[in-house]
């Protein structure tokens, strides 16, 4: 826990390392932000703070139009946590509230929507309702800046149940309408200036530093024919691959750029039904691990002699994780070649195909009927005996995969690094000691780049 004197600290010196772990509101301005926000310092008697931007807004403050707090990372916390708050959160980032609602989500927990309700709120000072609704609210505003899709349309495409909820929550969270929230965009980035068909341009923004060559590097080494492509000179490239949604499929574009410390990836999203945004994006943060806390990460990592030239090489050397986790699991099995056979055998074939994507890869179902450990991997799956979603139990899903055929510890070492994100994962056969926790993930990953 981050005490008051280390958060005043953080803001007064503007410290962009923080954003996204907690937000500062101002009492006398009725203003939220991040701590890098460059306004002037309020005095410390008017400050209060919020570990959620749900929280700040449940408390009436409204985002400020300076920072856009709802535009940081998000916590790395809810990553290293596999407790009922940080699954609960990694799923409502997913969109389980907006597809299935509170009780849905309790169900994935294995608690009562009460229990759900009451640690949320104990913990983060807002309930699921109201996470889902800034998230909500930020998607929207995404929409509104970067689209000229009608307001009407966007209200339902960022999950809102009606309009009149859409425009007071809009109100309430950015002081403005929706029309006068798409006149603010900010200057380059104007409302109208991309158009459905050319997809949804986003930023997706990062904390600390990126080593995004060594990111595209395993990209490419692992993409699979149908589904992914990575083109470009090494520094420029661009990753593209299809996805597979709730609600439809995607395609999406991530360039490769040096923005320095604390920047983003520029993406280009297209998506056959919209209400897959949210969904969408949060599983490209979870690919690219976006959300991570270098600083962190660096400082335990790089106090091991053996790592800490290599950390010194690369700061912010992330793991990547995985835009499908059931997918994954099965490309972790079988490999790169075995598994490009199957997009062309079982996969889904988009309605629109993009250069070399013609695929979704294929759900479990379809590969059950597959004979040995690939058929027990795709039925186990398919039928909820190991979970990999967002929101799954690590434990239970390290037990249940270690009890398939076929499955050695190093597979289920590697779905569990890359499909769950966990971080503190060290595969067999590598020198990976208890002092690199919580981050043996990533130690891991910088012995692998390194080699």
């Amino acid at each position: 826990m981050i005490d008051e004197e280390t958060r005043y600290e953080a803001v007064r010196s503007r410290d962009a390392r923080f954003d996204g772990e907690f937000f500062f509101a101002v009492e006398t301005t009725g203003i939220y932000c991040r701590p890098s926000c460059p306004a002037v310092t309020p005095k410390r008697q008017n400050v209060r703070y919020y570990t959620t931007a749900a929280a700040a807004q449940g408390s009436g403050f409204r985002a400020c139009r300076r920072c856009r707090p709802d535009a940081v990372p998000g916590s790395a916390e809810w990553n290293v946590r596999a407790d009922v708050v940080g699954r609960a959160m990694r799923m409502i980032g997913d969109g389980v509230v907006d597809r299935e609602g509170v009780p849905g989500l309790a169900v994935r927990l294995g608690y009562s929507s009460r229990q759900v309700q009451r640690q949320l709120t104990a913990e983060l000072g807002a309930g699921p309702v109201a996470l889902a609704r800034a998230q909500r609210a930020h998607t929207a505003r995404v929409l509104l800046q970067t689209t000229g899709l009608p307001i009407t349309e966007i209200a339902f495409a960022a999950g809102f149940a009606s309009v009149r909820q859409f425009n007071d929550t809009i109100r309430a969270v950015y002081a403005l309408t929706p029309t006068a929230l798409r006149g603010a965009a900010p200057r380059g980035g104007g409302a109208g200036r991309a158009t459905p068909s050319a997809g949804v341009p986003l930023r997706l923004a990062y904390r600390g530093a990126y080593q995004a060559g060594a990111v595209f590097d395993l990209l490419s080494a692992e993409a699979v024919d149908g589904v992914e492509q990575v083109s470009g000179e090494r520094g420029g490239r661009t990753y593209r691959r299809t996805l597979r949604l709730p609600y439809g499929t995607g395609i999406v574009a991530v360039e490769e750029r040096d923005h320095g410390v604390g920047g983003w990836l520029d993406a280009r999203l297209h998506l056959t039904d919209l209400r897959d945004l949210t969904t969408a994006v949060q599983r490209l943060r979870r690919l690219f691990d976006l959300d991570a806390d270098p600083h962190a990460v660096d400082e335990r990592l790089g106090a091991d002699p053996r790592l800490a030239p290599l950390v010194a090489a690369r700061p912010g050397l992330r793991s990547p994780g995985a835009a499908d986790p059931d997918e994954f699991a099965v490309r972790a099995l079988v490999g790169r070649e075995e598994a490009s056979v199957l997009v062309a055998r079982y996969g889904k074939a988009l309605d629109a195909p993009c250069g070399t994507l013609t695929h979704v890869f294929p759900e479990p179902g379809a590969l059950a009927g597959e004979p040995g450990p690939l058929g027990e991997l795709a039925t186990a799956l398919a039928d909820g005996r190991v979970r990999l979603d967002a929101g799954a139990d690590r434990e239970d899903a390290g037990e249940g995969l270690s009890g398939l055929a076929g499955v050695d510890a190093g597979v289920a070492a590697l779905i569990r690094m890359r499909a769950l994100g966990d971080p503190d994962v060290g595969l067999p056969g590598m020198d990976v000691p208890e002092g690199w926790r919580p981050w043996r993930s990533y130690g891991v990953r910088h012995l692998l780049t390194a080699g």
